[in-house]
């Protein structure tokens, strides 16, 4: 259908009419019908509801006691946000809403509460899951996940969740920025966190940050209190590949080589002489007796420079390397040696949960 032009119309509102290329007549005042509530919602206010008419039902709101009494004698716990992500009940949150809860309950969106239990939680990604009882999984509306990757700094952006226990609350604004860090409780660094200026509180977290069609994007995680309007939540692509394995093994496996150690600046001289770039690397401070890097004859005061030949410039550099594929794989570990440069045969070992170490 094609707009022949636009008129002015009742003091002064713009009006369409249609011309007779259109294969209709052209509109006169005598036969326009009424407007309707939907036509006078403008795009944007139409895009945002229709999105948050497609999640909605499927954001939840999360209790959980932990069981231990507060000063007044209650027990303590909190409340945070989390959205189912399949049919039979399972559904994703962040790991501090549910991090040493003995009970954990949901209210879904129409007011009804059930009972859930944890399924999986990691708390180096800060992300969680959790399950409804059965009786409850198989009528629950599940949100569909969109492509972080594919984001664009501007485009639209809703959060859905329950600040200070206010159920289905909606804000939205725009993706401010992409590819941020930040660290998890743990002290890990989190990576390809989404910045954005849709309005958080806390209760917010665990909930989805959705696009305009409607597809979680992001869930919810951090605010920086003393700022306005500066949001984060954890890309979906990294949110479903946590999922997965939470839900398969109910925990992300991740390698570890034994050693404690701190960003350092090299010496420029040593740096250019062995090509190496950038000028930093990670100091090594302490060895575990019997790890994977003292059985490599790693030593407190070589420098890592790289990891299976790529540059490791920080703690962070190499945390990112020692992924659950490296468990039990000799990879060579590049350092510099007083002004020597080595290579080093190491073989990460998986990571438990008790060791703090890299």
């Amino acid at each position: 259908m094609k707009l022949s032009r636009i008129s002015q119309g009742w003091r002064g509102s713009p009006r369409f009419t249609l011309g007779p290329e259109a294969g209709l007549d052209a509109a006169s005042p005598h036969s326009e019908a009424p407007v309707s509530d939907a036509e006078l919602l403008d795009v944007y206010s139409e895009t945002v509801a229709a999105a948050v008419s497609l999640v909605g039902s499927a954001v939840v709101n999360i209790r959980a006691r932990s069981g231990t009494a507060s000063e007044a004698g209650r027990e303590s716990g909190g409340t945070g946000s989390g959205f189912v992500i399949a049919p039979d009940g399972f559904i994703l949150t962040n790991s501090h809403v549910v991090h040493g809860a003995r009970e954990l309950e949901i209210a879904l969106s129409d007011g009804e509460t059930a009972p859930a239990r944890l399924v999986g939680d990691d708390p180096d990604s800060d992300l969680a899951v959790i399950r409804v009882d059965a009786p409850h999984a198989p009528r629950l509306p599940h949100a569909r996940f969109g492509d972080s990757a594919r984001l664009r700094v501007g485009q639209i952006a809703i959060a859905i969740g329950s600040p200070f226990g206010f159920e289905q609350t909606v804000t939205a604004g725009v993706i401010s920025a992409r590819g941020r860090t930040m660290r998890a409780q743990t002290g890990r660094l989190l990576d390809d966190v989404i910045q954005t200026d849709a309005a958080l509180n806390p209760g917010n977290s665990g909930g989805p940050l959705v696009n305009s069609r409607g597809e979680v994007i992001g869930v919810n995680t951090a605010i920086i209190r003393p700022a306005q309007g500066i949001c984060f939540a954890i890309g979906s692509n990294t949110a479903q590949f946590v999922a997965v394995w939470l839900i398969k093994e109910g925990r992300i496996r991740r390698s570890w080589i034994g050693v404690s150690g701190q960003n350092v600046p090299l010496h420029r001289r040593v740096a250019r002489f062995h090509r190496v770039a950038p000028e930093r690397g990670v100091l090594v401070v302490g060895l575990e007796s019997g790890g994977p890097a003292a059985r490599a004859d790693l030593r407190a005061g070589d420098i890592i420079v790289g990891f299976k030949g790529a540059p490791i410039s920080s703690i962070d550099d190499l945390h990112k390397r020692l992924v659950a594929a490296e468990i039990g794989v000799a990879s060579p570990l590049t350092v510099l040696r007083g002004v020597e440069k080595l290579e080093l045969t190491v073989t990460p070992q998986e990571l438990v949960s008790a060791r703090a170490a890299s």
